[in-house]
């Protein structure tokens, strides 16, 4: 073999090594295809002897860079063509049901469904034939957004975010626990978690928001040296079931094929038929639906169309694939036309979140949404399923549309939503409601957020009214967490507490200011107010299960015997009492029987 040949193959296999994966070429593979070209062009520039003229010079230049792109692509190619080969089968798979990530132990990796059949277009029934949500490998069920830090307040002082009233990551995780199941890390949001309860905050008289704060000494892990837990609770003002603005609702039903899983159309058309019970004389509603295609299914109509509006409901059946961007599409078109000034104009959709016809990418779905919100249209995104169900683009929907983001697995989760506080649900009090805690250097050495990883606000950004908040309905409150550790000798004012927000009416800015000394932190954990206890008992719940850095030494098991003294201090509470059953289950499937208590049970 001639150098030149030795050298070629030697460089072939080092540049399918450099990709790292034998099925795909990465950017090390092109850019080192690129330096080679670059090389092999230096070596063809030797000077040409006689009288070659610069025309040949540039002749043979062409003929090299035609026979490097030809081999370039002769290598590609060959790479290439297996892996093209599977993925045309994999894409079919992947769009007739989402892909499951494999997050923990305890969660298994594969496809639900995976064969499929086509309609007259050439699209899946059950799926389409475009891969889920815009993901190059099957649809990402949940997002890891990291876990926030301690900061030094020397280095920082400010500490910023964006409210979040969502309580879908608590509620999904509740669905995984009920089956057995740990939750998947990445989707457990601890704020979330925390916000998912009702704590007896006293609502304010005059202003839209009351402020509290409490803190206490760290009570979880063995570790923690001078360790303090902060809680910011923040409660919006009630407004009646009778004092609500009327309100026209446009719901946006997925009825594709997935949504035959798990009884899912079902679920949605019971809650539908309980928000049906709780409406007005003023209000309407308006449906449209999106399968393999979308398209209205209801004009909007009220109470004195009750039968036809059950009956709409009644007609919903599942098929075809996901082609969410056109029926999303469809009810802004509806709810524009239908939009009345002084009225809650609120699209309402209600999927698992697998799109897969059309711009399906969260990011391709909200450039439809994005403008409609500051007009005064917003959107709620509501979830059901489990199996083929993406996180992700659901959070997103009901971030950026101005309304909430909240997942509903049984009937009793609809009724929290539809029954119970369907006044807070519709009516937004507040929006773009920030945060901004600005901590004493002289008493508080460093500090960390617990949760709101995906809610972050730049320091500079707090007081741009043009910089996305978060929403707050009527009567909802918002609770966040700090672990704090102090200067021994430190006194006065351990933080500021600054929140702003805009009305949803007329964008006037509000912002309110307020003190939290050392004096007032209590001396023992046992010492503080039950809501305190129970927030910061769901979040050490929330932290565990996400495996968080700063969980360790903490135990499932400790968790519970704090949580436990609790149902009697909320008599009554069904979500306090259900809280202990979760920690207990999720505390079995923690806790791995011992080699000798294993052998002691096979030999009995």
């Amino acid at each position: 073999m001639n150098n030149e040949n030795k050298n070629l193959e030697n460089n072939i296999s080092r540049l399918v090594k450099l990709t790292g994966d034998y099925d795909k070429p990465g950017k090390a593979f092109t850019d080192s295809l690129i330096n080679d070209a670059i090389d092999s062009l230096g070596n063809a520039e030797q000077p040409l002897q006689g009288d070659k003229t610069m025309k040949s010079r540039k002749t043979l230049k062409v003929f090299a860079y035609a026979a490097l792109m030809v081999l370039s692509l002769t290598i590609i190619a060959a790479i290439l063509m297996p892996s093209m080969d599977r993925a045309r089968e994999h894409g079919k798979k992947v769009a007739s049901r989402a892909w499951i990530k494999k997050s923990t132990p305890m969660m298994q990796t594969g496809y639900y469904g995976e064969s499929f059949e086509q309609d007259v277009e050439g699209r899946a029934i059950y799926g389409g034939t475009t891969l889920p949500n815009g993901e190059s490998v099957g649809a990402t069920f949940f997002k890891n957004y990291g876990v926030n830090p301690f900061i030094d307040t020397d280095d920082d002082h400010l500490s910023t975010f964006a409210v979040d009233v969502d309580t879908a990551s608590y509620s999904v995780a509740r669905s995984y626990l009920l089956r057995g199941l740990l939750p998947p890390n990445d989707s457990v949001r601890v704020e979330e978690f925390v916000n998912y309860f009702k704590y007896d905050y006293q609502a304010p008289e005059k202003n839209d928001f009351a402020v509290y704060a409490e803190a206490s000494p760290w009570q979880f892990g063995p570790t923690r040296q001078n360790s303090y837990l902060l809680r910011l609770a923040i409660k919006g003002r009630q407004i009646s079931d009778e004092q609500r603005k009327p309100a026209i609702l446009t719901f946006v039903i997925d009825v594709s094929g997935s949504m035959d899983m798990e009884n899912r159309l079902g679920l949605v058309k019971k809650s539908l038929k309980m928000l049906v019970e709780r409406l007005r004389p003023e209000d309407k509603i308006g449906i449209a639906i999106y399968g393999s295609r979308g398209s209205k299914l209801m004009d909007y109509k009220g109470l004195d169309e009750k039968a036809e509006i059950l009956a709409a409901i009644d007609s919903l059946r599942s098929e075809g694939s996901t082609y969410a961007e056109e029926g999303i599409r469809i009810s802004y078109e509806m709810a524009e036309k239908a939009f009345k000034p002084g009225y809650i104009n609120r699209v309402i959709l209600c999927s698992d979140g697998v799109a897969n016809v059309g711009q399906t990418g969260a990011d391709d779905i909200m450039k439809i949404i994005k403008d409609k919100a500051d007009k005064g249209v917003t959107l709620s995104a509501l979830g059901f399923g489990m199996e083929n169900y993406n996180d992700i683009l659901m959070e997103h929907l009901g971030d950026r549309g101005n309304g909430h983001y909240a997942y509903i697995g049984t009937i009793d989760q609809a009724k929290r939503l539809f029954g119970d506080n369907l006044t807070g649900t519709l009516e937004v009090i507040a929006r773009d409601v920030k945060v901004q805690v600005d901590f004493n250097p002289d008493v508080v050495r460093g500090y960390r957020l617990i949760g709101y990883e995906n809610r972050d606000v730049p320091d500079e950004n707090f007081r741009d009214d043009k910089y996305d908040g978060g929403e707050v309905g009527a009567g909802h409150s918002v609770t966040a967490l700090y672990e704090l550790k102090l200067w021994p000798e430190g006194q006065g004012n351990i933080a500021t507490t600054y929140l702003r927000y805009k009305d949803p009416d007329n964008d006037n800015v509000t912002e309110l200011e307020y003190d939290f000394d050392a004096k007032l932190l209590n001396q023992s954990f046992d010492q503080s107010s039950k809501e305190f206890r129970l927030a910061a008992t769901v979040a050490e719940f929330a932290e565990i299960l996400r495996e968080s850095y700063w969980a360790k030494g903490a135990t499932l098991k400790q968790v519970l015997e704090q949580a436990q003294p609790l149902t009697e201090e909320f008599e009554g509470d069904a979500d306090v009492l259900e809280l202990v059953d979760l920690i207990s289950k999720a505390n079995k499937l923690v806790v791995k029987p011992s080699p000798e208590s294993a052998e002691e049970k096979t030999g009995e």
